[in-house]
């Protein structure tokens, strides 16, 4: 077991790649939301990539282990700290029985992620231990971690190895400034758009504010304009440009609220009455999961072909390949 003595801001559970096959039933997949810096941090500690852990947002928890373990934090830079000593972060380090694990603010990043040898072995809910919130579902008692709750642990601890580290070209490059690039696919309604819209879309600063989580992501740009089919169209589509018959949303979608676009993510809606002009694909989570409120973001327009490259050249350092002795 592990004692939550404080929870942090947002700890939860999640595993990889989340909770796949019920999109049709309104459970979206959740998981984490940089799955390249929570894979990472499994296989520096023996963990298949998919083994729960915990995703930890902006301001990180203090954890006391009741049992020796090999434990790894990637993703955000939060100065951890094992019985008041700092330790690296992108390194498996062994944590003795008694010791407690303090983790500060996000300084780089937005979300870290703790991996445990053997994992955290809460019990899955539709085949995934991932935590959506919004639902109450999975990770601990369906909601993020709180103070005094103690984490269960997997039998299968003892394989871990301390002293591994993940190669420095292998991570994530999360930048110390507040601006990023995120690419984006068009579709499914860019046809909704005129020219002069998706021109402004693609070449204008958006800002993320900060009423944005794992649902969706909100930004605050210009002002849209419409195609004829989005001002011209039959009463069933709704009164506003941006409204459409109710259809499917894919993961990732900017989704246009009026003339707010907010990008779904991974406790994101299944399905609506709004347009969806681009998507953001998978790729390029990892970018979304590391900003915080206040940074911007200028979207730069890929291809699905590039995307699914992007897609599998991330799979791809998300192997033992990507790991190296310490030294």
């Amino acid at each position: 077991m592990i004692e939550v003595i404080k929870a942090g801001l947002e700890t939860s559970v999640q595993d990889f790649p989340g909770r796949y096959g019920f999109w049709e039933q309104g459970f979206p997949p959740s998981g984490p939301f940089d799955m390249w810096s929570f894979r990472l941090a499994n296989l520096l500690v023996g963990n298949a990539p998919e083994v729960a852990g915990l995703e930890i947002q902006f301001l990180g928890p203090t954890l006391r282990f009741e049992s020796e373990a090999v434990i790894a934090l990637t993703g955000a830079t939060m100065a951890p700290t094992l019985d008041g000593a700092p330790i690296p972060q992108w390194e498996s380090v062994a944590v003795p029985a008694g010791a407690v694990l303090e983790t500060g603010f996000a300084r780089i990043g937005a979300r870290a992620y703790l991996a445990i040898g053997g994992g955290i072995d809460t019990g899955p809910v539709l085949g995934s231990r991932s935590t959506f919130h919004m639902a109450g579902v999975g990770g601990m008692e369906g909601h993020a971690t709180k103070d005094g709750q103690h984490l269960p642990l997997g039998a299968d601890g003892n394989n871990g190895r301390a002293g591994r580290r993940v190669k420095s070209d292998c991570r994530p490059p999360i930048p110390g400034e507040n601006s990023w690039q995120i690419e984006v696919v068009a579709g499914p309604n860019d046809d909704w758009i005129d020219e002069a819209g998706q021109r402004m879309f693609l070449e204008s600063d958006w800002t993320l504010q900060a009423r944005s989580n794992r649902t969706g992501f909100r930004l605050t740009g210009p002002e849209w304009s419409f195609a004829a089919r989005a001002t011209d169209k039959g009463p069933e589509h709704g009164e506003h440009p941006s409204n459409i018959l109710d259809h499917g949303y894919p993961v990732g979608a900017v989704n246009l609220c009026g003339q707010t676009p907010i990008i779904l993510v991974n406790d994101g809606p299944s399905a609506g009455g709004f347009i969806n002009p681009y998507t953001v694909p998978s790729a390029a989570f990892w970018k979304l999961a590391q900003s915080k409120p206040n940074d911007t973001y200028r979207f730069h327009l890929v291809s699905v072909t590039e995307a699914q490259a992007a897609r599998r050249a991330i799979d791809a350092l998300c192997t033992e390949s990507s790991l190296e002795d310490a030294g």
